[in-house]
């Protein structure tokens, strides 16, 4: 006899699951498919990031999952029945590698063993998890495989074969990453943390619209030194320019981050290049320039630093103030944008009033392809902003919204501009 939860349909949660209507992932239907190896374990904090993100989440096991971690444990955190058995009567018809496939947005394999790999790489399927990858419409659900097992294992021709051909088929691999192992040894073969596929399968429903492209971002304010205590910085908190490389990335480019001190985590998947001034920002945007496609100049750049900073720090006494002799700072973003091949350059325009005008003056002045303009007093250190998209016949106004959900748009907007890679 079936129990309520028991007879539910796939994706169907339970009643008394937590609902969340928003998040990165809400509406998605993820079937979570765990197989037996010792990162199971794992398997339960993504399935409840999944959920934090809003998604719907289905979990299905392998028999010598069960070995592992306890169905019990996955169906608390996803508010689901777990499936395990092909040959259930669970679902109506008895047929759930067919309802859980069509149902689901996406699949998601983690742990994905040596063996499963295997199978699904040469079309075998003797268990519920393998049928259903094996039913799914390529199409319309992606596939997202995160292996793990020991490094020699994962360094075997046979199993770098089958993830050749896997590739080949159109599946995503994530990871492994490289580290020390539960067996006691190190190298590739761990499966990437939850928090890193969460944010793969978040990026799975981005479009690639920048797929093969090289971006480079800057991000943050600047701090231009007085003494070893005191300097000239703003109050930029790096957030829209953390989104833009994060958006780049989603949309499949390599992207590569410039930031000034920020409290921000890197983006997963970003290369992250940390400075102070800016000129030390400038360098590291020369030397990374040349081999951009796009080069996306968020960063509040200090316009001036002090001429000299001192050694030590300046005492307070009872006369005047020093007096600071301050020199203009390199204008970062107008020389990378007359190099003799420049990527394509976007700015940022944060105005306190005529921000139109004062945008449009910024790109005609930098020759930059497009300016992306707000209002800093709405936007600096705030999680969402209204912007407008500026480019040299058209204005379009993107009502406020949070930060990546605006950075989305605008990798879309510089996406639509950039000419054809070659063939």
């Amino acid at each position: 006899m079936h129990t309520m939860a028991e007879s539910l349909p796939p994706f169907a949660p339970s009643p008394l699951a937590p609902k969340r209507a928003t998040g990165l992932l809400s509406g998605r239907r993820i079937l979570l498919g765990v197989t037996g190896g010792i990162a199971a374990y794992k398997a339960c904090e993504l399935a409840r990031l999944l959920r934090a993100e809003g998604a719907c989440v289905q979990a299905v096991m392998t028999r010598a999952a069960r070995e592992f971690v306890g169905a019990a444990s996955l169906q608390a955190l996803t508010g689901s029945p777990v499936y395990d058995d092909l040959w259930g009567a669970r679902v109506d018809d008895g047929m759930a590698h067919i309802g859980l496939s069509r149902d689901a947005d996406a699949i998601v394999v983690a742990p994905a063993t040596a063996d499963f790999l295997g199978k699904i790489a040469n079309g075998l399927c003797d268990d519920l998890l393998s049928t259903l990858v094996l039913a799914r419409r390529n199409e319309r659900c992606p596939m997202l495989l995160a292996p793990a097992m020991n490094v020699e294992m994962w360094a075997q021709p046979a199993v770098q074969r089958n993830v050749a051909q896997l590739h080949a088929d159109g599946a995503q691999l994530l990871g492994p990453a490289w580290g020390e192992q539960a067996c006691g040894e190190t190298g590739a073969g761990r499966m990437l943390e939850p928090t890193a596929i969460l944010e793969e399968v978040i990026a799975a429903f981005q479009s690639k619209v920048l797929q093969g492209r090289r971006v480079l971002v800057t991000a943050g304010p600047t701090y231009e030194a007085i003494d070893p205590v005191r300097g000239i910085t703003n109050r930029s908190s790096g957030k829209m320019g953390y989104a833009v490389a994060r958006a780049a990335r989603e949309a499949g480019a390599a992207v590569t981050l410039v930031s000034g001190p920020t409290r921000l985590a890197a983006p997963y998947g970003v290369r992250c290049i940390d400075v102070l001034s800016a000129q030390e920002m400038r360098a590291a945007v020369l030397e990374a320039a040349s081999d951009a496609d796009v080069f996306v100049a968020v960063a509040a750049v200090a316009d001036w630093r002090p001429e000299s900073a001192t050694t030590n720090k300046i005492k307070k006494s009872d006369g005047a103030p020093p007096t600071l002799a301050l020199v203009a700072n390199p204008d970062i973003l107008a020389e990378v944008a007359r190099l003799a091949e420049p990527p394509f350059c976007v700015g940022f325009a944060a105005e306190t009033e005529d921000v139109i005008d004062h945008a449009r003056a910024k790109m005609r002045a930098k020759r930059l392809a497009m300016v992306i303009a707000n209002a800093a007093q709405d936007a600096i250190g705030a999680d969402e902003s209204e912007l407008a998209i500026i480019g040299e016949t058209e204005v379009r106004t993107l009502p406020r919204a949070p930060k990546l959900e605006l950075a989305r748009q605008i990798i879309a907007a510089i996406a639509e501009r950039l000419p054809p890679t070659a063939a």
